[in-house]
């Protein structure tokens, strides 16, 4: 019973350790506000834009990419802003986007890329590679 006891006990800790292991690996994806943004490219921080549908298979397959590339310890500075491209049409305008599973990289106030219906992790790591100091 004691024995029984200790391995349920264990497999407990291991299992809140995993959790907690994958929610501090999280990316933090933020929804598009204008001061937000602003005070990124303020700071100089590593941007990436990510104009998105939700009924977009691109947009759905990019997501996982952009979400493995972003937990990268080269990348954990990077602030990622969710543009919603059928409720912030505004937004898009501003972004001269002209659909979703657009992507866009910045470092500061510069634009270093743009891609538009990606899905090549590879050119995706580019695509964020090019926020880096040079």
């Amino acid at each position: 019973m004691k024995r029984r006891l200790f391995l349920i006990s264990l497999l407990t800790a291991l299992l809140a350790t995993w959790a907690a292991g994958s929610v501090a690996g999280a990316v933090d994806r933020k929804s598009y506000d204008t001061a937000s943004f602003k005070a990124a490219q303020q700071s100089g921080a590593r941007i990436l834009v990510d104009i998105s549908a939700t009924w977009c298979p691109t947009c759905k397959a990019q997501k996982p990419i952009i979400d493995r590339l972003a937990e990268q310890p080269v990348n954990t500075d990077l602030v990622i802003f969710e543009v919603d491209f059928d409720s912030q049409k505004s937004v898009v305008r501003q972004f001269h986007a002209q659909s979703q599973s657009t992507l866009i990289a910045f470092r500061g106030k510069v634009e270093t890329a743009r891609s538009v219906g990606d899905t090549n992790p590879g050119s995706i790591e580019a695509l964020i590679q090019s926020t880096a100091m040079k």
